[in-house]
Formats: C-alpha cells, sequence, structure tokens
C-alpha cells in the first residue's frame, strides 16, 4: 500500500511541477487580455490656465479648464477586424472634450484606437483615426503592456500623430502601490486645427487662409501600475499657441491654450482601487498559482519519496515465544 500510495504522489507531483510553467509562460499570456466591450471615462482639470477668448483673440486667466476623455469599447468593428487579423484585437473610440470654466465646449477631438487585446500593440486596419485623419500608429498609447518593465517605450501623441520615446524615471510608491514613473516631452510642433471649432462658422480651413498656424508642446507624466500596465495617475504641462497671420493682426503669436493638467481627486482614487482588484487577478496567474503549484510540487515529491523509502525498509523481526520450561519428573 505504501509503494501505491508513494507512485500516486509522484504522479501529483510532476503533474503540479509541469502546470507551474504551463501556467505563467503558456496560459498566461492567452488568457490575459483587455475585455472588448471595455468603458472608461476620466476627468482631467487645469486651475488657474491661460485660455484664448475666440471673440476678442486675446488670451486670459480663468479658474478652471476641464478635460473629459472617454474610451468605448466596439465589439462590432473588433469582430470585424479579428476576422481579417487572426488575433484578438480591441477597439476603443475615444474622445478628448475640452470646456472652460463656464461649461462651453473649447475643442472636440475623436479618436478610434486599435490594438491587440493582449500585447497592447497597435493594429492597423480601416478606421484608425484622429479627429477623423487616417493614422498608422506605432507605440503604445494609454495603456502599457501587462508586466511593464524598468524601460523607455515608444508612445504615440495623437497631437502630432507622431510616436516618440517615453522615459522611465524611476519607481516610487503611488497611494500604497508601486508605480513606475514616466515621462515624455513633446518639444515646440506645428499642429493641425480641431475639425470642431469653438466658434461657430469658423473652420480649420477658413482659419488656413489667414495663414495663422497653431502649435503644441507638452511634457506628459503617467505613474504607472507595472502588474497591470494600467497608469493610475496622469499629468500634463500643456501649451498652445497660435502663430503669424492676419488673424492676430500685427502679433507675432498668442496663446491659445497654457496649463498644468492633473486628474481630478475623485478619478484618482476610483483608478487606484479599480488597478488594485485586477492585479491581484493578474499576481494569481503570473505569481501566486505557479509559485504555489511549484512548492506543492516540491512537497509531494518529497512525500512520495518518503513513503516509498518506508516501503523498502525491512521489517522488524518477530520475537521468539518465550517457552514455559517443563515440569522435572522424578
Amino acid at each position: 500500500m505504501r509503494r501505491k500510495a508513494s507512485l500516486v504522489l509522484l504522479a501529483f507531483a510532476v503533474f503540479f511541477a509541469a502546470l507551474s510553467p504551463l501556467l505563467r509562460w503558456y496560459a498566461f499570456p492567452r488568457l490575459a487580455k483587455i475585455p472588448a466591450n471595455q468603458y472608461q471615462d476620466m476627468v482631467l482639470e487645469a486651475k488657474n490656465a491661460t485660455l484664448l477668448d475666440y471673440g476678442t483673440m486675446k488670451a486670459r486667466t480663468v479658474s478652471k479648464v476641464t478635460i473629459v476623455q472617454t474610451l468605448k469599447g466596439n465589439v462590432e468593428a473588433a469582430k470585424k477586424i479579428e476576422k481579417t487579423a487572426g488575433r484578438d484585437v480591441v477597439v476603443w473610440d475615444g474622445l478628448s472634450y475640452v470646456q472652460g470654466p463656464d461649461g462651453k465646449m473649447v475643442s472636440r477631438i475623436p479618436e478610434r484606437y486599435i490594438f491587440d487585446a493582449h500585447s497592447q500593440a497597435p493594429v492597423h486596419a480601416t478606421g484608425e483615426m484622429v479627429d477623423g485623419d487616417p493614422v498608422k500608429r506605432t507605440g503604445i498609447e494609454f495603456k502599457w503592456p501587462f508586466l511593464t518593465q524598468k524601460r523607455d517605450y515608444e508612445y504615440f501623441d495623437a497631437q502630432t500623430r507622431t510616436t516618440n520615446p517615453i522615459h522611465y524615471k524611476g519607481t516610487q510608491d503611488f497611494r500604497g502601490l508601486k508605480v513606475y514613473y514616466f515621462e515624455q516631452t513633446i518639444p515646440w510642433t506645428k499642429v493641425p486645427f480641431p475639425k470642431t471649432m469653438p466658434v461657430a462658422g469658423i473652420t480649420p480651413e477658413s482659419v488656413a487662409k489667414t495663414g495663422t498656424t497653431r502649435w503644441y508642446t507638452t511634457v506628459r507624466k503617467f505613474w504607472v501600475e507595472p502588474v497591470t500596465g494600467a497608469p493610475v495617475y496622469g499629468e500634463e504641462i500643456h501649451k498652445e499657441e497660435l502663430r503669424g497671420g492676419t488673424l492676430l493682426g500685427d502679433r507675432d503669436k498668442v496663446t491659445a491654450f497654457a496649463g498644468h493638467v492633473k486628474m481630478r481627486e475623485d478619478y484618482i482614487e476610483h483608478t487606484v482601487a479599480l488597478v488594485k482588484s485586477n492585479r491581484t487577478l493578474v499576481l494569481l496567474m503570473t505569481s501566486y498559482l505557479p509559485w504555489g503549484f511549484l512548492f506543492l510540487g516540491v512537497l509531494l515529491l518529497a512525500l512520495s519519496l518518503w513513503l516509498e523509502a518506508r516501503s523498502r525498509r525491512p521489517a522488524d523481526p518477530e520475537p521468539a515465544e518465550s517457552q514455559a520450561p517443563e515440569p522435572v519428573i522424578a
């Protein structure tokens, strides 16, 4: 019986030892993915910002500029692209909506971002765009890969429609989470006017006829939770200018928008709580279960060897029965 039990334990030990690397290196890359129907929104604010008054064409300081960013998973579009791409795809229809302190629109820029559900690498397909302009992204946008590394990444900038390095600057603690801090600087670059302008009757084409151009620079900062690859906090030191042309009169340039954009507090709390819960699920497949299965396999192997050794030990000889002395007969 001991030998049979040791063989059963040995079989289980081999099973769990083999399951450990399979779960980490085979199952996890295939099971961990961004859901196609995900919806998320975020509100950012720039307090005491500089904003252009298009009525007077003069910059003024305002109490607050609000930026609402939404990302909505388009399941139907993802299914169509998957048929030709041959892999799991996520399509995010995004919108960046900027409004002034009076609630009026400053700019409205839609996006369609198509990427691999597992690696977050861009997938090029019809419909990939920024503000109606077709683009072909390289690098990441919005989200880092699962198990983010301490290195620089290529990050897509929607304003310039270009990809630039975003640099790893160190590891920090953010509200109880270990995060990687990344920073990207976009130098002054000429960028197109938004298709939807804040003043009725004014179009990018009509502004272009005046010879006025739009320029932009930003310092982009992200604090990324490395297990999930999700940013838990973000900031931008954002500046926009209008330069030259008859629209500005005799001025060379005027500030269209300048401000230090930060996530609103309630969205920080919500994001941190969401990332903490998702982090546990990822760790379950990358750390807790693989190491647990490996430890269990070693334990079962040790128990199997112990039982096998017990089964091979010779049995102790039985003590001889003592016989009572026979009576002496005279």
